[in-house]
């Protein structure tokens, strides 16, 4: 399968530089996974397309102050550092921005006592960095939150770039289908009697990291830190049986679920296309664990029953992922309506349903 059958064409004037005010005033589209057949509406409208009994599951992981500006010790050279996840107290897996960032390498940071250096050199730009002390409770003072690459706009109030319900720190990216709830939004649908759960993932290399190869199957996806917890497995299980919809928020809240799935029949994430026999009375189980699920094309869907998800780079592991679910033709003509229609693209941009 060629990456190159999951490209499309996009001008830079569609992609979305502020948020949208209020968050549920974004544009919806609707997308039928069968038919291609799609629909528009407004973000709020999902009151009147989630069901009594159907599920919504979030990651409710929180984006942190992760883009770290530090200078070398040696020359007062600057460094960027974009912290991806954390290892141990000290130690972190990172990508770095400057030149000669070799193992041994030491980092200051301005205003601070605080020292880093390189302990490791891995791919690319990738390092493990280990600081002088733990920084958890200082990177609101020495980081910044990190907005994509193509997000040019500053961005006055960094909670607009985390979702109203995020909980769990650890996250370089947004989960950023998740930008367009609203409390107000959360409070209706849990009136109507819709169910809540949730999950995290940490969002981490992936994100920032392009398709290099030309087939699809020969991409190595990075791991990424997953939780279910078994009260959320439960209310998850008890939906799915009851016959309700099991509705993915986002892409990482669809790696979680099927992971869980997958766990839950015997399988390993690692291995997807190995069908274990689905477990039906178990639906999903409670899990801590890396995962490395990669969602393309050909890959047997066990429990997500819908996605609500944002329009996605062109030849990324997300519009793969969609395709996998709705069918690579249906994407790509849903793009191309958007495009037609005015929709905002990317971590700012409008929604996709489909269903």
């Amino acid at each position: 399968m060629n990456v190159s059958d999951f490209d499309y064409d996009l001008p830079e004037s569609f992609i979305a530089q502020t948020p949208a005010e209020p968050r549920d005033s974004s544009r919806l589209m609707l997308l039928d996974k069968q038919t291609g057949v799609v629909e528009h509406r407004i973000f709020r409208d999902i009151l009147d397309l989630i069901n009594p009994g159907d599920v919504l599951v979030m990651n409710n992981t929180r984006v942190i102050p992760a883009r770290l500006h530090a200078v070398k010790a040696d020359t007062g050279g600057a460094v960027e550092i974009l912290l991806l996840r954390q290892l141990d107290d000290t130690r972190w897996q990172a990508l770095i921005g400057g030149r000669g960032m070799i193992a041994g390498k030491k980092m200051a940071f301005p205003d601070s006592t605080i020292t880093a250096e390189i302990a490791e050199v891995l791919e690319e730009s990738e390092r493990i960095v280990k600081f002088s002390q733990p920084v958890n409770d200082l990177l609101i003072e020495l980081g910044e939150t990190p907005l994509p690459p193509y997000i040019y706009t500053r961005l006055d109030d960094s909670e607009r770039y985390q979702t109203v319900y995020n909980q769990h720190k650890g996250s370089a990216a947004a989960p950023t289908a998740g930008l367009h709830f609203t409390p107000e939004l959360l409070i209706a649908l849990r009136d109507k009697g819709v169910r809540l759960a949730y999950c995290t993932l940490h969002i981490g290399l992936d994100t920032f990291q392009p398709v290099r190869v030309e087939q699809v199957e020969q991409h190595h996806i990075h791991t990424e830190r997953a939780i279910l917890t078994a009260e959320n497995a439960k209310i998850i299980n008890e939906a799915k049986l009851a016959g309700g919809r099991v509705i993915a928020i986002g892409t990482t809240s669809v790696r979680t679920l099927e992971t869980a799935a997958i766990l839950s029949s015997g399988g390993d994430p690692s291995k997807p296309l190995e069908i274990p026999d689905f477990c039906p009375w178990r639906p999903v189980i409670a899990f801590e664990r890396d995962t490395d699920l990669f969602i393309y094309p050909g890959y047997p869907w066990r429990v997500t029953d819908a996605i609500i998800t944002n329009f996605h780079l062109p030849k990324s592991t997300l519009v793969m992922m969609i395709s996998a679910f709705s069918g690579r033709e249906n994407v790509l003509n849903a793009y191309e309506i958007a495009k037609r229609e005015g929709y905002r693209f990317f971590s700012f941009g409008d929604a996709m349903f489909i269903r």
